[in-house]
């Protein structure tokens, strides 16, 4: 074989193997790892100390702590940007995921009409929705780029997009409804991210899917969007 042939098949062997490194690094082995399971536990614990203790001083160092914890981990652990999904979004990808979002959301007053729950609730103004939809990217974060990650390193990605689903549902325990669509919804925005590897697509849905259904069913059944003491104190 001539010299440059051999060159450049070496090259592209080096090219394809590099390829192969990025993607391996990208989404690792599945394994126990004591350490994020940890992680797991003490940030999961913390938000359902936040949720279910009344509005104070308890209540506000829970938050403070999760909050801290999560920064502190995310940040001060081993996944790259690129793993967390906090890198430049792909433009494909990121038209497939608003594409799936909008058929979700097309189905939200659909379901409703069906279940007899709408009725508009609270269309919120402007400013409010701006600030949900920041509030929407934030829970993207937590969810993908903490949970996601750390499950899928342990149990692998399709047993993780179940798992990471559950947990988010029960987060918004006692809300049947938001329980029920916090589960669908999390399914496809793990089972998104864990193709596409981005979390701001997946923040715009979440806000579009999150003032569609505020927009939708009645407070009766909504309590204001509220989950755990919340929704359990909530008086129309």
């Amino acid at each position: 074989m001539p010299q440059a042939s051999k060159s450049f098949l070496a090259d592209t062997l080096a090219s394809s193997e590099l390829t192969h490194a990025g993607r391996r690094s990208a989404r690792p082995r599945p394994g126990w790892d004591g350490v994020l399971c940890l992680q797991i536990a003490v940030v999961y614990g913390l938000i359902e100390a936040a949720l279910w203790t009344p509005v104070g001083p308890v209540n506000t160092l829970c938050i403070a702590l999760a909050t801290v914890c999560i920064l502190l981990f995310a940040f001060g652990g081993r996944f790259s940007a690129q793993q967390m999904g906090i890198a430049p979004p792909p433009a494909a990808g990121s038209g497939w995921i608003v594409l799936g979002g909008a058929f979700l959301a097309a189905m939200i007053p659909l379901c409703a009409l069906l279940g007899r729950g709408s009725g508009p609730s609270h269309v919120l103004p402007f400013r409010q929705a701006g600030q949900y939809a920041i509030w929407a990217l934030a829970q993207q974060f937590v969810l993908q780029s903490f949970f996601y990650i750390r499950i899928e390193s342990v149990l692998g990605g399709k047993p993780a997009v179940l798992v990471t689903a559950v947990l988010f549902g029960a987060a918004h325990i006692p809300s049947p409804i938001l329980c029920l669509a916090s589960f669908i919804g999390a399914l496809f925005f793990c089972e998104t991210f864990r193709r596409f590897r981005n979390i701001f697509p997946l923040g715009v849905v979440h806000a579009g899917l999150g003032l569609v259904l505020a927009a939708t069913f009645s407070d009766s059944v909504l309590h204001h969007m509220r989950v755990g003491m919340g929704y359990v104190r909530f008086h129309p």
